[in-house]
């Protein structure tokens, strides 16, 4: 499955390339173009037609950054990318490019005092034990800067669940790249982007190149049907299709776009719905505002448990998000 191996890889902002590669791997021999720039955007052309609709997905992930090797041997480190400290204690991550073996610690419950024990750990408390026994050891495997990938292989469970990591966003990522690999004859641009989870940085840029007339970002997005949370603040389900976004934190999705996946999703008899927060923020944001404008929207695969070590989602809404993007670019075709 090719969101499998998408999410196993470590893709941490800024550090994409291990992504980059393999869906560049995967569009060996078909007949695209493209090219990387400056800031490690992966650009892809599709067809021989006009190009007035622009797909985006980023590459990168949220994780971790060493930023100081104690005398004891363990690394301090930093979120990055919007990750909530509480869930980290206790979890295995990767570090650096030789992907070396580490643990999250915080001191022992046991020797805690009572005060302690009452409040979340933050993240200053935290530190990534990579078995050296001093400084001097751990300096011999990584420096300062070392990124920190959560140790998360991606799997199929339960009733046509997958559970991994970085589904945000190589659900995305997946999805676009099916489409480029399909014998479809529709003519789009395909931006891989970086760094959106520090700021939607290469959505900008890839943009600004690429000067589409309709741009559309494929994610994953937050799912809250989980027990306790009431059906009015459920800001997707899982197995109900698509999430269609008519707002978020960074973009008034353009009516005619958002009209047009609701139109092409019921024209296709897929199941669909439209994502009833408007937190967080996607390329869109950053690709509407690129020259002089553009017009964007958002369709996203749901998932729980989003920014954390792992997620979970549906395959079969993995599946309706291709065929809704599918069929909406065949309406602009």
């Amino acid at each position: 499955m090719l969101l499998e191996k998408l999410s196993n890889l470590p893709a941490v902002s800024g550090d994409e390339g291990a992504v980059r590669e393999v869906i560049v791997e995967q569009l060996q021999g078909l007949p695209l173009e493209w090219r990387i720039d400056s800031m490690g955007n992966l650009l892809v052309r599709k067809g021989a037609g006009a190009r007035r609709a622009m797909l985006a997905a980023h590459m990168d992930e949220v994780g971790l950054i060493v930023v100081s090797i104690e005398k004891s041997g363990q690394l301090k480190f930093r979120t990055v990318g919007g990750i909530d400290s509480r869930v980290l204690v206790s979890k295995r991550v990767l570090l650096g490019p030789e992907r070396i073996p580490g643990v999250i610690g915080a001191k022992a419950i046991h020797l805690q005092k009572a005060a302690e024990r009452k409040k979340p750990l933050e993240l200053d408390q935290l530190y990534i034990d990579m078995g050296a026994k001093n400084k001097e050891e751990a300096e011999k495997h990584l420096s300062i800067g070392a990124y920190g990938s959560f140790d998360t292989v991606c799997v199929p469970f339960g009733d046509g669940y997958c559970r991994g990591k970085a589904f945000d966003d190589r659900a995305g990522c997946a999805v676009i790249l099916e489409l480029l690999r399909e014998k479809n004859g529709l003519s789009f641009d395909a931006a891989f982007t970086v760094q959106e989870e520090v700021g939607l940085r290469g959505a900008q840029v890839a943009a600004y190149s690429l000067q589409p007339q309709l741009a559309l970002a494929v994610e994953a997005t937050a799912a809250a049907d989980t027990p306790g949370t009431k059906a009015e603040r459920s800001a997707t389900v899982l197995g109900q299709g698509p999430a269609i976004s008519f707002m978020d934190r960074t973009l008034i999705a353009d009516r005619t776009i958002l009209k047009g996946l609701i139109g092409a999703a019921e024209k296709a008899g897929l199941p669909f719905q439209l994502r009833r927060t408007t937190a967080g923020g996607t390329d869109a944001g950053a690709i509407a505002l690129s020259r002089a404008g553009v017009k964007a929207g958002v369709v996203a695969v749901p998932c729980r448990y989003l920014h954390a070590p792992c997620g979970v989602l549906k395959k079969s809404d993995l599946g309706h998000t291709l065929s809704l993007v599918r069929a909406w670019l065949e309406t602009i075709a």
